[in-house]
């Protein structure tokens, strides 16, 4: 292959160039430059010691040629660095060097030999992957059948850029493996130092704690079940761009129906635990999420849209499967209160990806769904609070009706008072203040979620933890952190990636497909596509007298489609607490098949509503909500690398953003024009002679 790029390389024996700026340099110069003209304004530093001779000769029209001989020992295109790895090597080593036309013309001379119709028809050689002509370079840029290829579309979706500082790379990289047909060095890193992080904790694990961790302990299953989970949504999300959470349900679903997981009674009390972690964890972000100027300034809008929809499907819910699932009332509301709730972890990514093309972002479509998901999720937790307190409380039916109102605002108390201490503890210059920060919100969320089922008053913990986290948001705001730049709730972010599967898997392992009854799928799944129909029809209505059109009013209410988190959250805590109250004789089977008949159609709505939603949030949104021609460009680390829908308000961005334009515009014009000249003002003393 060297032998054949030398031998093109010396066809462009004679390459014209005007070499005249050349002339008085000293000969012993080590490097020749290159300057095109304007039109092409690089340029190009070639090392005299790849050329094997270079004479400057003058042609009969008096401009100068050079001759160019490639020696045996070039370097093959392989070995030339690629477009992506030579912007990784200037930035990482020294100063770039931009390349001219004669670069250029040296590579398509090299390429000028694969023909893409010949290589089809089967008249040339299929090389591959790894060989020259599949370089990087002409792997993602010029072999369009490649390009044009179901797996080259499949990796390049799921091997992206890194942001920020490109990865660095060791020799040869490219060589082993192509991008995008394999990871960035970055990527492969990262995930082998989590993997060997991984079988060194499970080893110590092992250790310590004996056969539980050994392979096919309970510990080790829910470890296996956990990464497996990982993996699947990353999958999902990756080919179908389908939120990840619906991947994480399928593999706890596949795993428990072929027999991998069958967790024990010590395990089961430990899954429940996982779970109320998690619902504290959404809640924490759930509170956070909630932008304070919006919320002051909306109130009764965010509230109405909130309460009003949420409502109704919690009442039909109720009803519907009061007569058609045979449920009493009690577990009836139980199943409606968990079913009406919306889930975020589908609402905003799809949303984020609407408000990256510019879609509702005059009016803050996004920043409305988001602060309205958090007030029903709120209220739902609430509400299945109270209705489990009276379910497995031994209080008189007075004291459960009177504990009601008074666990919600005793939750509430808790949460603003708690939210006002966190914003004088610890002090704002302490060196340990974010860690703190961060420990404090998750212990006082841990303490009234568990605190407040101990005492059985259930839904004062999680109000509390919402006021909590929305209250001392607020006040670090008011200290100087911006809301879109705020590490705790990064550290929350993080948590959620541990958790998120967890929940998942252990959920979707609740169900096992072959005691399912036919009747039961066939009727739930009837009452969730008329509560999410109708629904959406409610909320539609309820946008009446504000700043939306009836498109974008019909877009909110389908954006409030989609059910996962809390739904996950909440379906198994019915059967948590009729085990624990089970005595000697066991748990009432008539109970546990009301709590089995909860947990079923809860795992229905995310398997229905979760994908549909998403899809439909997608294809809704470019044509019912108006399109803003230039997106604002964002700022701070979180904006970039973590994207958060907090940073649009409900206002009118366009007008705001052309008043913004124009006073830069002024104030730039005004920094530009050149002061005018003032003749300094002289002043005539008269003199006074003696």
């Amino acid at each position: 292959m060297i032998r054949k790029t030398s031998v093109r390389m010396a066809a462009i024996k004679e390459y014209p160039f005007d070499l005249s700026d050349l002339k008085n340099q000293p000969s012993g110069q080590s490097r020749l430059e290159v300057q095109q003209s304007v039109s092409s304004p690089t340029e190009i530093t070639l090392p005299t010691q790849s050329l094997q001779s270079s004479s400057l000769a003058t042609g009969a029209d008096g401009k100068r040629k050079v001759s160019i001989m490639a020696d045996e020992s070039s370097k093959d295109r392989e070995n030339l660095p690629s477009e992506r790895n030579g912007r990784i090597s200037t930035q990482a080593e020294g100063p770039s060097r931009r390349k001219s036309n004669l670069h250029n013309a040296l590579h398509a001379e090299m390429d000028s030999s694969w023909e893409r119709q010949g290589h089809i028809e089967g008249r040339f050689k299929k090389y591959s992957t790894t060989s020259s002509v599949y370089s990087k370079k002409a792997l993602s840029h010029q072999s369009e059948h490649i390009e044009r290829s179901w797996w080259y579309a499949c990796c390049a979706k799921c091997h992206q850029e890194d942001s920020g500082i490109p990865s660095w790379e060791p020799p040869h990289w490219q060589r082993v493996c192509p991008y995008p047909l394999c990871p960035s060095y970055r990527t492969f890193a990262q995930t082998l130092s989590v993997l060997l992080i991984g079988i060194m904790v499970w080893i110590t694990i092992w250790i310590v704690m004996g056969e539980t961790a050994a392979p096919g302990g309970q510990l080790f299953t829910l470890a296996v079940l956990t990464i497996a989970a990982y993996f699947g949504g990353w999958v999902m999300m990756k080919v179908t761009t389908l939120p990840a959470l619906i991947g994480m349900l399928f593999v706890g679903l596949l795993l428990k129906n072929i027999g991998f997981v069958n967790f024990g009674e010590s395990y089961q009390h430990v899954a429940s635990y996982i779970r109320k972690i998690a619902l504290t964890i959404i809640l924490t972000r759930a509170g956070m999420d909630l932008d304070p100027v919006a919320m002051k300034k909306y109130f009764f809008t965010v509230i109405k849209l909130a309460l009003i929809p949420w409502t109704f499907e919690f009442l039909l819910c109720a009803v519907l499967a009061y007569f058609f699932l045979g449920l009493p009332w009690v577990w009836a509301f139980l199943l409606g209160s968990i079913v009406a709730a919306v889930s975020p972890a589908v609402i905003v990514p799809c949303l984020f990806r609407l408000r990256g093309k510019g879609y509702g972002v005059s009016k803050g479509i996004p920043t409305l769904v988001l602060a309205v998901s958090g007030v029903d999720d709120a209220a739902s937790v609430a509400v299945f609070g109270i209705i489990s307190s009276i379910m497995f409380s031994n209080s008189s039916m007075t004291m459960n009706i009177i504990q009601g109102p008074l666990s919600v605002f005793g939750g509430i108390a808790f949460g603003v008072l708690a939210g006002y201490m966190v914003k004088y503890i610890p002090e704002r210059n302490d060196a340990f203040l974010v860690p703190i920060r961060v420990l404090l919100l998750l212990a006082g969320g841990l303490m009234s979620v568990l605190g407040s089922e101990e005492i059985g008053w259930g839904g004062a913990g999680p109000l509390a933890v919402i006021a909590f986290a929305f209250i001392a948001c607020k006040n670090w705001v008011e200290l100087g952190w911006e809301l879109e730049d705020n590490p705790v709730a990064t550290a929350f972010e993080i948590f959620w990636m541990f958790f998120e599967p967890m929940l998942f898997a252990v959920t979707g392992a609740q169900v096992v497909i072959a005691d399912l009854e036919p009747h039961l799928v066939l009727v739930g799944s009837c009452i969730l596509a008329t509560c999410v129909v109708l629904r959406a029809m409610v909320t539609s209505v309820s946008a009446i007298r504000s700043n939306l059109n009836m498109k974008e009013k019909i877009f909110v209410g389908l954006s409030w489609m989609a059910k996962a988190t809390v739904q996950a959250a909440l379906a198994p805590v019915a059967l948590d607490e009729i085990r624990k109250m089970a005595g000697v004789e066991g748990p009432d089977p008539v109970l546990m098949e009301y709590a089995e008949t909860v947990i079923t159609v809860c795992i229905m709505s995310i398997i229905i509503t979760a994908p549909i939603g998403a899809i439909v949030i997608t294809l809704a949104g470019p044509k019912l909500l108006s399109r803003t021609s230039k997106p604002p460009v964002l700022e701070g680390w979180r904006r970039s690398h973590r994207p958060s829908i907090r940073d649009i308000s409900i206002i009118d961005e366009e007008e705001t953003a052309e008043r913004d334009a124009e006073a830069d515009l002024q104030q730039s014009s005004e920094a530009a024009a050149p002061s005018p000249f003032v003749p300094p003002t002289i002043t005539v003393q008269p003199v006074h002679r003696p």
